[in-house]
């Protein structure tokens, strides 16, 4: 492996440290001043709305509270409720440093200053800062355990609090030179050293992501004490633990990605820092494995990683739900870290296509265009059962999503000596600095909604410097057959001008175009990209996507939504594959976006007969992050090329002409007359609803017919997702129905059916109605779910 020896010089505090690094250095994104139409809006947006809001709703939420507690200034109570809530306030200091950064605030930095300060009093005085054990409640959480550490590698998280303090501290330090936040991330890290390591505790951290923190320590400080703890918690872990946090094998050993995937792709990230830091090459080995896995068939085509709620992990190869996509945003952050990381030490294109798709999709939809609804999950299709919130309990996704943008600017460029990597085209101005002199660089573009990238340089005297200009795997000449994801569509081929002269022969290594000549002052290069909508397919073993293909534009992935199709339903909506494509530009939708349209046809269901109504159609695609934005509806990526995939308008029954209403508040009630047929009752890639996390209740749903009418018969497709889900086929359940203002039992005249992966009928004397009761009584340990409920 290619590697130098750098000067950390940016960040004295003890002594300047000599240390191995990564081969290729990122340009700090304070010195990428963005000014272009996509990004600088969206950057304002965090800095003036989303950071405010944030605190705000860290305060009405208890995590300052809690520090104030801890710091023994207001009662001895937590006042929120997971043990990994103080990260929500570190992150909040990161991003607002960040901000600090691209635009001074004095009254945000006194503010700072002032939570600091609160953060140092909580801080117990050997450097243990944790508030959940310093507050002493009278009732414990019972995730904390007795003692210190002795739950992190379960519950706990102390040790990833730890880890986001001292991001946090990392990025005020640079914004401010300050140190009050990092004397207190250093007293906690030499704790952690001294409690930590082998022949000490040999225990690793449950939630990954300290690694990365001590490896941020060890570059400010130049004390190895933080590299070598940091390593230790990788070596630590397995092969006894658990998948779901990487611990069921060493770090070293693992070549597939398993388990939760935040916490994976943390330490992917964490093990590429310590590969480029130490030089350890098995590190590199495992993680060059894991990568392989993951985007041959793991990856969904937004960049989203994690198919399943279940533990918020992967999946088995190729399994990739759309409807149950879990797709955490939180994980589509760290993919970003991760791949970004994968880029420095490989000098790959390939690594940064994974990151843009990723930043441009899965990533950027986790907030609302207005910077104050944030998705959890990233479905890639929904019925209406998702929408954004304000607000989780857990909110973490919300948090990170405010550390992280202002930090995209430092993805544009990167540099290996006196080579200059333009990684992502977004108009800027920046200046950078190689061995060879300072070089101006002014990018124009109207990327993504155009391909042409116009880059002017500014030197103070003639420089040779080679610019590898990255190619995106997008825009070339013709994509691969056999990849996860793929078009049978061939592109026109890039072109490269240099004053405005096309170049007609231009090497490209790795995914980049080297241009390495002298360079002067006033000279310029222009990169045009051929931009067109594609119809792209997934490899025949993703099942979830068999008879559909997806929409691509440059980088973004688009989506049918219902606001812009007929009756405002997507999910019955059928389109030829190769059906062409139209782009316009819409100003005043959605802040302005490329829309795309093509002709299709919709499906409508009928009473009593197999047959179908099909109508010919428009068909308008949106970019896939700015879907939800006006409220919750029909939403699909992967677009029905073949009868058979598309779901039909459903059939105007009983039960879909009924109003829903149910013994809790849910938008997924829906889904009991929405007529998808579930594969099984553990068949979460349809919707279904349910009760959860109820148990051991008497619970009930309810149809209100739009007339009164006589039935006899109901059918119930139970969801049942054991035996590591949480909902199981009720105890029991009864039919009522209204009669006189009064409830009342069916007589039924067959039995209540209680069977797994089937239609569970029973029938009753015939009862002229308003509306019928479905009442199911919980099991003891467990909730119900209902995918179907039929009545005839």
């Amino acid at each position: 492996m290619n590697r130098y020896t750098i000067f950390i010089l940016l960040l004295p505090i003890t002594t300047i440290a000599q240390v191995k690094d990564y081969p290729i250095q990122p340009v700090s994104f304070t010195h990428v001043k963005v000014t272009d139409n996509f990004w600088q809006p969206k950057l304002n947006i965090n800095a003036t709305v989303t950071i405010p809001y944030i605190l705000k709703m860290c305060r009405e939420h208890g995590r300052i509270d809690n520090f104030l507690a801890a710091a023994g200034k207001r009662e001895n109570k937590v006042c929120s409720e997971y043990t990994f809530d103080d990260t929500d306030v570190y992150k909040w200091i990161e991003g607002a440093s960040y901000a600090l950064q691209v635009a001074p605030n004095p009254t945000l930095a006194k503010y700072l200053d002032s939570l600091i300060a609160i953060i140092g009093q909580a801080q117990e005085p050997d450097g243990y800062l944790f508030t959940f054990r310093t507050i002493n409640a009278a009732k414990p959480h019972e995730w904390i355990g007795t003692q210190r550490w002795v739950m992190d590698s379960v519950l706990s998280h102390e040790l990833y609090n730890a880890g986001h303090l001292y991001e946090a501290a990392y990025a005020h330090y640079n914004a401010t030179g300050k140190k009050n936040l990092l004397n207190i991330a250093i007293e906690n890290a030499d704790l952690l050293c001294k409690d930590f390591g082998w022949g000490k505790r040999e225990i690793y951290p449950g939630h990954q992501i300290v690694e990365i923190g001590l490896a941020k320590l060890y570059r400010i400080t130049g004390n190895k004490k933080y590299l070598d703890l940091a390593k230790f918690f990788l070596d630590v872990r397995g092969p006894q633990g658990d998948v779901y946090n990487q611990a069921n094998k060493k770090v070293v050993d693992q070549t597939e990605a398993v388990g939760h995937a935040v916490r994976a792709a943390y330490m992917y990230s964490g093990m590429a820092d310590i590969a480029a830091l130490t030089g350890d090459t098995a590190y590199l080995r495992a993680i060059d494995a894991i990568w392989t896995d993951v985007v041959t068939r793991k990856l969904y085509i937004t960049g989203g990683i994690g198919a399943t709620n279940n533990g918020e992990a992967f999946g088995d190869g190729f399994y990739l739900p759309n409807m149950s996509a879990y797709a955490e945003t939180c994980a589509a952050i760290a993919n970003v870290y991760w791949n970004y990381r994968m880029f420095l030490l490989h000098g790959d294109a390939k690594y940064m296509d994974v990151l843009e798709r990723t930043l441009y999709n899965g990533l950027l939809s986790g907030m609302s265009l207005n910077g104050t609804k944030f998705f959890y999950p990233n479905p890639l299709a929904s019925v209406g059962q998702h929408d954004r919130s304000g607000w989780f309990s857990c909110a973490c996704c919300i948090s990170n999503m405010t550390r992280f943008l202002p930090s995209v600017p430092g993805y544009v460029y990167a540099q290996n000596r006196n080579d200059l990597y333009v990684n992502l085209f977004m108009s800027n101005h920046s200046t950078i600095k190689l061995p060879a002199g300072n070089v101006q660089l002014t990018q124009t573009t109207n990327y993504p909604w155009g391909g042409r990238i116009a880059i002017s340089i500014g030197v103070d005297k003639p420089t040779r410097f080679a610019l590898y200009v990255r190619i995106p795997g997008w825009a070339s000449a013709k994509e691969r057959q056999g990849n996860l994801y793929y078009s049978r569509e061939d592109n026109q081929p890039f072109r490269l001008l240099l004053a405005g002269h096309p170049v007609k022969s231009v090497p490209v290594k790795n995914g980049y175009a080297i241009i390495n000549r002298v360079w002067k002052s006033g000279d310029s290069m222009v990169l045009e990209l051929p931009m067109q909508p594609r119809h792209i397919f997934a490899d025949k073993r993703v099942a979830a996507d068999t008879g559909r293909f997806a929409v691509q534009y440059g980088p973004m992935v688009y989506c049918l939504e219902g606001w812009d199709n007929k009756d405002s339903l997507v999910q019955n909506i059928v389109v030829d594959k190769n059906a062409p494509m139209q782009v316009s530009y819409a100003g005043n939708l959605l802040n302005g976006v490329n829309t795309i349209t093509m002709t299709g046809s919709g499906a409508k269901r009928q009473l009593n007969t197999s047959e179908l109504i099909t109508t010919r159609q428009t068909v308008t695609a949106i970019p896939y992050y700015a879907w939800d934005n006006r409220g919750a509806g029909e939403m699909t990526v992967w677009i029905p090329y073949t009868a058979s995939a598309a779901r039909p308008q459903p059939a105007p029954t009983v039960a879909y002409t009924s109003k829903v209403t149910a013994s809790i508040q849910s938008r997924s009630l829906m889904a009991v007359h929405d007529q998808f047929e579930p594969v099984d009752s553990k068949d979460n890639t349809v919707p279904y609803f349910h009760w959860w996390p109820k148990k051991n209740t008497t619970e009930w749903v309810q149809y209100d017919f739009n007339g009164e009418r006589t039935v006899s018969s109901c059918k119930v497709y139970w969801f049942d997702d054991g035996p590591w889900g949480g909902c199981r086929i009720p105890a029991s359940w009864t039919i009522y129905y209204l009669k006189a203002g009064e409830w009342v039992k069916v007589q039924h005249t067959t039995p209540y059916e209680l069977t797994k992966d089937k239609y569970n009928t029973v029938t009753f004397e015939p009862v002229t109605t308003s509306a019928l009761k479905l009442e199911v009584q919980l099991p003891k340990e467990y909730a119900t779910g209902i995918h179907e409920w039929i009545v005839e």
